[in-house]
């Protein structure tokens, strides 16, 4: 079976987390700092907070912006349920806009419909490493004073008008699953150029307990700390950090080689009648995390179960969030994003990942023809 992602784990990577096990520190230690410097100096935020994972950093950043009951804030469908459940967790409510049928992001123009007076934050996600509109979301964001939270788990390394994913908004959130753009094992990141914001998520990730004089009521001795707001265990480990470390090196080489996995599928697909390759925003270089097509005039189900019978670990990204039983039950019953439903009975994930060599892509090619076409 040929797997739609799988993380590269070289040598190095390896030597680098056995250096850890064989230090003083395997967690706290100093790989965290040095890892969020990687991070944040690479996308150009001032800021970085490694985290547990991406759904952590969600958390952390809906919490920071202070999202709480009778807030809501504005996502889309076409995701993992982490982009909303992170609301509910603050007490919130998700909101959700229709998504743009070339993207797959949210759509602008429905947030706009979507805004009321509870509003409080957007959180647009960049689905596959294609950047969302963000010029069009940081102006409806500054019009109605919103806080814009970038769900980029798919985009470290994609671009947006020359600008890097994770440079732009309030906050920006990462994930280093092992079939993202690096891996981690587990693990997630926040970067934002705000020192209220980073402060606020440093003390979330880690109980709300701070050894910083400046922000104590008072100071007993080196050994002396506070809880000074009600935080989480969202804490990354040396040992998890070096592996990011290492795999922030190569995070070029990685984007690279998906770039040329797309030019292939796209010119292997371009004359399919039944095949809608990905579109990309003009002024923006997707990450491709995901390589998405659409299959037409056949069932989807139909070519799913073909193609993983043929030995293609093909996958789906997304459900619909609002499908999901718990909201179901929960108030969203009667949401309808249009869009996101119709493009949902098309949608395929085909394998992408760094190591796909070109005669397991040809071999990719060659069923999806077969089954398609």
């Amino acid at each position: 079976m040929i797997p739609y992602g799988r993380q590269t784990i070289e040598e190095d990577d390896i030597q680098e987390v056995i250096k850890v096990l064989r230090s003083d520190y395997l967690t706290t230690g100093p790989k965290i700092a040095e890892f969020e410097k990687l991070v944040a100096d690479y996308v150009g935020a001032k800021y970085a907070v490694a985290i547990s994972n991406d759904t952590a950093a969600l958390h952390a950043a809906c919490h920071a912006a202070g999202i709480g009951p009778g807030d809501e804030v504005i996502t889309t469908p076409i995701t993992f349920a982490a982009s909303s459940n992170c609301v509910l967790y603050c007490g919130g409510t998700p909101v959700f806009a229709d998504v743009d049928p070339k993207t797959y992001n949210i759509d602008p123009e429905d947030i706009k419909r979507k805004i009321t007076d509870k509003t409080k934050a957007i959180i647009p996600v960049h689905l596959a490493g294609q950047p969302c509109d963000m010029d069009a979301i940081h102006a409806i964001a500054k019009e109605h004073h919103l806080v814009v939270i970038e769900d980029a788990a798919h985009a470290l390394g994609s671009e947006y008008k020359g600008k890097m994913i994770g440079s732009m908004s309030d906050m920006t959130t990462f994930s280093f699953h092992p079939v993202k753009p690096i891996t981690t094992g587990e693990g997630g990141m926040i970067v934002t150029n705000d020192e209220t914001l980073y402060k606020k998520l440093v003390l979330f990730r880690s109980h709300g307990i701070t050894r910083d004089e400046s922000q104590m009521t008072r100071n007993e001795g080196s050994w002396f700390y506070q809880q000074i707001d009600l935080g989480y265990n969202y804490r990354m480990t040396d040992i998890q950090c070096a592996l990011g470390c290492t795999q922030m090196k190569k995070l070029d080489r990685f984007i690279a080689r998906r770039r040329e996995i797309v030019e292939r599928y796209n010119e292997a697909f371009a004359d399919c009648k039944n095949i809608v390759t990905p579109y990309q925003l003009p002024d923006t270089k997707s990450g491709w995390h995901l390589y998405i097509i659409q299959v037409k005039n056949k069932d989807r189900k139909e070519v799913f179960d073909a193609l993983r019978a043929e030995g293609i670990g093909v996958n789906v990204h997304y459900i619909p969030v609002y499908y999901h039983p718990y909201y179901q039950e929960h108030g969203y019953k009667e949401v309808h994003c249009p869009v996101a439903e119709e493009l949902y009975t098309h949608i395929i994930s085909l394998p992408i990942f760094p190591k796909l060599t070109d005669e397991q892509q040809d071999e990719v090619i060659e069923k999806v023809k077969k089954v398609v076409e």
